[in-house]
């Protein structure tokens, strides 16, 4: 769907700067973290070739998450916290976690942002053939054979990793700038929705005995929007 969203976003300014945000994720600091996003964007103009990922200070030495080593300062960014990246860590194991971390190594948000044809001519690069394969519908965008011609697009080509098989194996065209204090968490375990809940004081419902008495609104209610 990254591929798809990229082309239509192509046709419409081939100029764009876009940015992608999973939607499994949590910032304890919606200021903070905009700030970040807004550094990002500035990066991405000043720099349209290179794809700028936002890195998180880690916390902890975590094995579950992906990491991004920090290389050579960003060259022309006006950011001290812009780096080349290095390489990937993915889901190291404690010993490496523990290393990465004493290295200044970052956890990988997987938020991106860049101009379109950046995106694009690292998927380019990476996979021709895909590239070749979107190509053909390029004429139904924006028409009503559209619908159609990307349902018959995607029954015909395999599952990719933008990730795995387009960004980890081009690092010199990225940037990983160094977010702090944004409180990020990846909501991909329950066991981390729980702590994002605690640390918030937030009582859950299910947690609550049958013959516990309460008043006031259901704490479901109380939740954060």
């Amino acid at each position: 769907m990254i591929l798809y969203s990229l082309m239509r976003l192509r046709e419409m300014d081939p100029k764009g700067v876009v940015a992608f945000f999973l939607s499994g994720h949590y910032f304890s600091d919606d200021e903070v973290f905009i700030r970040q996003i807004d550094s990002a964007y500035t990066i991405a103009s000043l720099r349209p070739e290179v794809v700028v990922l936002l890195g998180v200070t880690p916390e902890t030495p975590e094995v579950e998450y992906g990491w991004i080593e920090p290389g050579s300062p960003l060259e022309n960014s006006l950011s001290r916290s812009a780096y080349r990246v290095s390489r990937f860590w993915e889901k190291p194991h404690q010993a490496l976690a523990s290393s990465l971390m004493e290295r200044g190594c970052l956890w990988n948000s997987f938020v991106m942002i860049g101009h379109v044809n950046a995106f694009m001519n690292r998927v380019r690069h990476a996979l021709p053939g895909l590239i070749k394969s979107f190509d053909s519908i390029r004429q139904a965008l924006f028409t009503t054979a559209e619908p159609s011609a990307v349902s018959d697009l995607y029954s015909t080509i395999r599952a990719t990793s933008l990730s795995e098989e387009v960004l980890s194996v081009q690092p010199d065209h990225l940037a990983v700038l160094r977010g702090t204090g944004l409180g990020w968490s990846d909501l991909g375990e329950p066991s981390r929705v729980l702590s994002v809940l605690d640390r918030k004081n937030v009582r859950k419902e299910w947690g609550l005995s049958r013959t516990t008495k309460r008043s006031g609104p259901s704490p479901l209610r109380q939740w954060p929007r």
